[in-house]
């Protein structure tokens, strides 16, 4: 922790006295660092070092920090008392994040706000003791005093602000903490939780969604790719009815546990895009960015349900709220290649819907379960063969405390395929996007209680969770590939259906 000394009434004592404290403060400053819009720690408890999701503008002090456009809630408090812990989360989870910064600026912000606070009282006595008649002499001397300490408090305020913003932008690049029972390591240590049906034995060769499409006319890559480029498609004839089947019977299915539907806009601010995690500047990133604006293509309905609350004090007694959303979503797919990926399964544009919940903390892990459950539900009714995973710390997204994948048995392309994922976030997005809610009293308020002071004591953070209900292009390589016929047909599973006006084949086109 720096010391200052105190300070000396004459100019040249106050350069003197501030000269070690401003040219360390700096010094720091100038260091290079990358901007890293992930987002920070996840933490209990509220302390946070200016907590305003509406930082923008230029950066005070003349420095070559680049300030934040907005400011997450961190418990930067609680990063230092458990400094361990948090080393080997971003340890196992294999982020970028550098922790000792993160401590050394904060270790800075402390000991220079400390001064500054300081400075302020200083000047405020010296204010008082102007009040009332004095001698001239004095008077001039309390002036010049005074004067003094107005400069060495407009250099260290702007030395303040740029340190925050620095210590902002590094400590946002800090993941969320990480479940107990997450499996530790790569992908490859992710654990099954469940397995649901088997791979179904075919009596005849079988052939993979492009070619099943191409014979049933169901889409053309070729004249989209002419239009828009590669992995871009038009559905056809009876894919376009399949696609709104499942969208339909996925919205009506988890509408009926309570979850509001919603459509969603498309297009938003890149600061709600990193607020939930995602990094649209990044050298690889899956996001469309409009050029010349402040806005982003979506990849997911995450992103706009996460911000229909933002910046709001919710009502305990309205948690918890669940939403179920219809988008299209657009991902550049970068770094995307390989036969595995070939035709629906991986694209950059597809429609799915996605299910959100804000709740209270002590009940996310229960609503997690229930998600990771319909998806299991859902999936099952269609008589598909499918595992879940709890998925290891090294393939966590930054805001992840937990998430399970499901993967499903795609036999044309020879291998299981992810098609949905559940995850649960805690307050990882809720201290960025600014989302509390107001715990309800325990007791009625007392007669004598002060009018318009607020009942239930201070507010606390939403936790957060996303999970895929369809995530349309891989639902139909599902079912294209696993209910395929010796002559060509598809059958419809049964509870499409209805959606599909009582259709139960899809059966090649007579030439």
């Amino acid at each position: 922790m720096l010391t200052c000394g105190r300070f000396l009434s004459t100019s040249s004592a106050t350069t003197a006295s501030f000269s070690p404290l401003r040219t360390l403060t700096r010094s720091l400053l100038r260091r290079p660092h990358p901007r890293l819009l992930s987002s920070a720690s996840a933490a209990a408890i509220t302390t946070a070092v200016e907590p305003d999701t509406k930082g923008g503008g230029a950066s005070g002090g003349g420095g070559d920090a680049v300030r934040p456009q907005w400011k997450a809630s961190i418990d930067f408090k609680w990063i230092r008392d458990n400094r361990d812990t948090v080393a080997e989360n971003i340890r196992s989870r294999n982020s970028a994040a550098n922790l000792d910064l993160v401590l050394e600026l904060y270790d800075q912000y402390l000991a220079l706000q400390k001064e500054v606070e300081r400075l302020r009282a200083e000047r405020n006595a010296v204010a008082n003791k102007m009040k009332g008649k004095l001698d001239p002499s004095v008077r001039q001397a309390l002036v010049d005093e005074g004067k003094n300490l107005k400069e060495a408090l407009t250099g260290l305020e702007e030395d303040l602000v740029e340190l925050t913003d620095k210590l902002q932008l590094e400590a946002q690049s800090i993941p969320n903490t990480t479940h107990p029972d997450v499996p530790v390591g790569g992908e490859e240590s992710s654990v099954i939780r469940k397995q649901v049906g088997s791979q179904r034995s075919f009596g005849f060769t079988i052939k993979d969604h492009l070619q099943l499409g191409k014979e049933l006319d169901l889409f053309d890559f070729d004249a989209a790719a002419e239009v828009s480029g590669s992995k871009f498609y038009y559905l056809k004839n009876e894919a376009v009815l399949l696609e709104m089947a499942l969208v339909n019977w996925a919205i009506s299915e988890v509408s009926k546990k309570g979850f509001t539907p919603l459509i969603t806009p498309e297009i938003v601010r890149s600061s709600v895009v990193e607020k939930c995690g995602f990094q649209p500047r990044a050298q690889n990133t899956q996001v469309y960015s409009i050029e010349n604006s402040d806005q982003c293509l979506i990849g997911t309905a995450e992103i706009p349900v996460g911000g229909i609350h933002m910046d709001s004090i919710l009502l305990e007694s309205t948690l918890p709220l669940k939403y179920v959303a219809y988008s299209h979503c657009f991902r550049t797919e970068a770094g995307a290649a390989g036969a595995a990926t070939r035709g629906l399964y991986r694209v950059h544009q597809f429609s799915k819907v996605e299910m959100f919940i804000f709740c209270r903390p002590e009940e996310s892990d229960k609503w997690h379960e229930e998600l990771i459950t319909i998806e299991e539900d859902l999936y099952a009714s269609l008589g598909l063969h499918f595992k879940t995973l709890d998925m290891a710390t090294g393939d966590l997204g930054a805001p992840a405390y937990r998430k399970f994948d499901i993967e499903a048995w795609m036999p044309g392309l020879e291998r299981y395929g992810e098609i949905s994922s559940a995850s649960n976030c805690t307050d990882y997005q809720s201290r960025r996007l600014g989302i509390r809610y107001r715990p309800a009293p325990s007791e009625p308020p007392l007669p004598s209680a002060k009018k318009g002071k607020a009942a239930g004591g201070p507010t606390q953070f939403v936790h957060t969770l996303n999970a895929t209900a369809v995530a349309v292009p891989r639902l139909i390589v599902c079912i294209l590939e696993n209910f395929q016929q010796e002559d060509g047909s598809i059958v419809i599973p049964e509870p499409l259906r209805p959606f599909m006006g009582g259709l139960e084949v899809l059966s090649p086109k007579s030439k």
